[in-house]
């Protein structure tokens, strides 16, 4: 085995149980294991003298002599580890070598030109180490040619060009002046850059003959690895989710206290496991609320990605591949990523803009970016997860001194992005609060072509939220509605930091927690709505629910009374299909509030015009966009933008939207007065409970079913 004997040979008895394509690596080993023999005989030479200034020397030193001796001949019979990362390198690097044919030999034997791709920054040293060690004949002088060195080349040199791309220097148009001399006097040249042809001068990249890469570890190269360390092969495969998961610098972590070959598996796995986020104790995406078409969207890929390891789908026929989510702070756009990989069980490969631009120089943020999609590509199949995406400009909106820094880094991530088919297996989520201040070719076909944004969760959502925030076994009885309503508006974030909160005030008064402790983090010292003013947002809010429901205007999804107010949550959808008689049935609509204030309560409030987005302000618009924008009013058949007109000085405009709002308040109020028995129980029913689902309206509005196929009929016949 290549831990007892540096001598190893083809014919060796434990050559048979690796790969016959692996003996390139196993020689690189042993190369590599030779080395460290040297060196561990010479610290042992030099403590054996350790002590030649000491007093007692002269008593002590025939003893010292034989333990010397002792310690050298246990040396020499004994297995000499490689280091891990070193190890590693090595197995991956001969395996880039042997892939192209006759290259271990050109090496050895002629003067090729090779550029080697590690991918990462943090593998160029072991890369050198291993290169310089193992590529070239015993004898030959290998010199580093990015300092300069050329004019002592000979024959019987070789030379490296060794880049980590972090350098103001990583580019091609330095270095080609060495890379010039080299080639003349015709020595073997290998550069070593993770992108070498961004980052390695470009004569060497014009002449190179062999364009390799490092290849990731599989079972086999992580055996090889194992037995270098210590001394003979695992008996026992990794878990090959964990093992495309696994860093060079995970390895001397894991092996540092091992014994045995299967005890360095135990141990990188449990490393790995530890640091692998979708194996921790957080929800899944199928355990989550609020997050909409985002969820659905996110549960298809994982079980795509599901498929796609296994087998079933290829990488073509994928089409979840990139994401954009957008929404506003604390919705959980985080969160969702770290979900969906849990979901999927794929690593997730986290990172962010403000990472990428820690860096001092450009070219450190270009590294950075290009780090991380390698980091991806290595651990595939995975989620890459970006954050803060709006953090790189929009070329189109760049002016200045800036122009040229950010195209730069606009055009890397472009590049990458577009990379689909150079990284299979590689969804791509990234999260953003300002959407429209992305690049617009970001989001073009093959890139994150898919956009979705989270709303702030809804009083059901937030309900779930609370319960998964809580657990299952504090307050298992206590009703999350009444807590959700109080949140209104509030996001996932917000409810998390509520109940985090509560339970530190019942911890320190030594109690359980109650209902009215959330609620009071919740609040915040806020007052509920008054009495008086329930009952009249309740009025207010069923008035919604009947007319809405007897005209046919949208799905009514929920009405909910919370400590601003109240809101009945219809779901709508506007399109190049609707009729006049819908946009007069979305304008008694939205009157019906406060029409059903006057009947009930002999006036109506200021609530419904209070503001642009008010009820009053969005029927207004409606009405002005049927007389201007539609063709469909008073006008005819005409079309004017409303950013150029004013209703006070086109004659006749501001007349005619004030009679179609007064004819939709008639509407309305014919509806309600007829329906008044159904308008009263959902207002008591909303005033009592504070939230009406779907299901409860819709038992309550039955008896206007059938009245509102009438309704519409006469409609029409009005029209006419």
């Amino acid at each position: 085995m290549l831990a007892q004997s540096p001598e190893l040979t083809p014919h060796d008895p434990d050559a048979s149980r690796i790969p016959p394509s692996d003996q390139l690596a196993r020689a690189f080993l042993q190369r590599l294991a030779q080395d460290e023999r040297k060196r561990v005989k010479i610290g042992q030479r030099t403590g054996s003298y350790a002590f030649e200034d000491d007093a007692l020397l002269d008593e002590c030193d025939a003893v010292e002599q034989i333990v010397a001796q002792y310690d050298a001949d246990r040396i020499e019979a004994a297995h000499v580890p490689v280091p891990a990362g070193l190890a590693a390198v090595a197995v991956m690097l001969a395996r880039a070598v042997e892939a192209e044919p006759g290259l271990v030999r050109r090496l050895r034997r002629e003067a090729p030109i090779v550029a080697l791709a590690t991918h990462l920054a943090d593998l160029i040293e072991p890369v050198r180490i291993v290169a310089e060690t193992c590529l070239f004949r015993p004898d030959t002088k290998v010199v580093e040619l990015s300092s300069g060195r050329t004019r002592e080349l000979t024959r019987n040199h070789a030379g490296l060009f060794v880049c980590d791309g972090t350098g103001r220097d990583a580019r091609p148009e330095k270095g080609n002046e060495v890379i010039g001399a080299a080639l003349h006097v015709r020595v073997p040249i290998v550069g070593i850059a993770p992108d070498p042809k961004r980052q390695l001068p470009r004569d060497l990249m014009r002449s190179a003959e062999h364009r390799i890469s490092l290849p990731s570890l599989d079972q086999a190269g992580l055996a090889l690895v194992v037995e270098a360390v210590v001394g003979a092969l695992p008996t026992r495969p990794i878990d090959p989710d964990l093992l495309r998961m696994i860093d060079i610098s995970d390895l001397p972590v894991a092996f540092r206290r091992t014994a045995s070959p299967d005890r360095c598996i135990d141990a990188l796995e449990r490393i790995v496991a530890a640091k692998a986020e979708h194996l921790g104790d957080g929800p899944a995406l199928e355990e989550l609320d609020g997050y909409g078409e985002a969820k659905t969207w996110g549960l298809a890929a994982a079980a795509d990605l599901q498929a796609y390891r296994s087998g079933r789908l290829g990488w073509a026929e994928f089409d979840h591949r990139g994401l954009l989510l957008s929404g506003p702070s604390g919705v959980g756009k985080t969160s969702f990523a770290r979900a969906f990989a849990k979901s999927a069980r794929v690593p997730l490969v986290a990172t962010s803009v403000a990472q990428w631009n820690a860096a001092d120089y450009l070219s450190g943020t270009l590294q950075a970016i290009r780090k991380v999609f390698a980091q991806a590509k290595a651990q595939a199949p995975c989620i890459l997860f970006i954050d803060e995406l709006d953090g790189i400009s929009d070329r189109g909106q760049i002016r200045g001194e800036h122009i040229q820094y950010w195209s730069q880094i606009v055009n890397l991530l472009l590049e990458q992005l577009a990379g689909v088919e150079d990284r299979p297996g590689v969804v791509v989520v990234a999260a953003t609060n300002h959407p429209e201040k992305i690049d617009p070719a970001v989001k073009r076909a093959g890139r994150l072509d898919r956009e979705i944004a989270v709303a702030r969760p809804d009083s059901e959502a937030l309900a779930r939220i609370l319960r998964h925030h809580l657990g299952r076994e504090v307050l298992p009885d206590a009703p999350m509605m009444p807590l959700a309503l109080a949140a209104h508006g509030m996001t996932g974030a917000d409810v998390e930091a509520f109940v985090r909160r509560a339970k530190g005030t019942a911890r320190r008064h030594d109690r359980a927690l109650t209902s009215d402790d959330v609620l009071a983090e919740i609040r915040q010292g806020r007052r509920p709505l008054p009495a008086a003013v329930r009952r009249r947002v309740a009025i207010h809010e069923a008035g919604h629910a009947v007319v809405s429901h007897a005209l046919g205007y949208g799905r009514l999804a929920d009405l909910s009374l919370h400590d601003h107010g109240g809101q009945a949550c219809l779901e709508v959808a506007t399109e190049g299909a609707t009729t006049l008689h819908d946009l007069e049935a979305t304008i008694a609509s939205l009157l019906a509030g406060r029409i059903a204030e006057e009947i009930e309560l002999g006036a109506g409030s200021i609530g419904a015009s209070f503001g642009p987005g008010s009820d009053l302000a969005r029927a207004t618009t409606i009405a002005r966009d049927i007389e201007l924008t539609y063709g469909l009013g008073h006008l005819g058949n005409v079309h004017l933008e409303p950013a150029v007109t004013d209703m006070v000085l086109i004659g006749g405009l501001l007349p005619a939207v004030a009679e179609r709002l007064r004819s939709a308040s008639d509407r309305a109020r014919t509806i309600l007065t007829e329906h008044r028995q159904s308008l009263q129980a959902i207002a008591c029913e909303l005033e009592a409970s504070g939230y009406l689902s779907r299901e409860d309206i819709g038992c309550m509005l039955a008896p206007i079913g059938m009245q509102m196929g009438r309704e519409a009929v006469a409609s029409d016949k009005e029209a006419r």
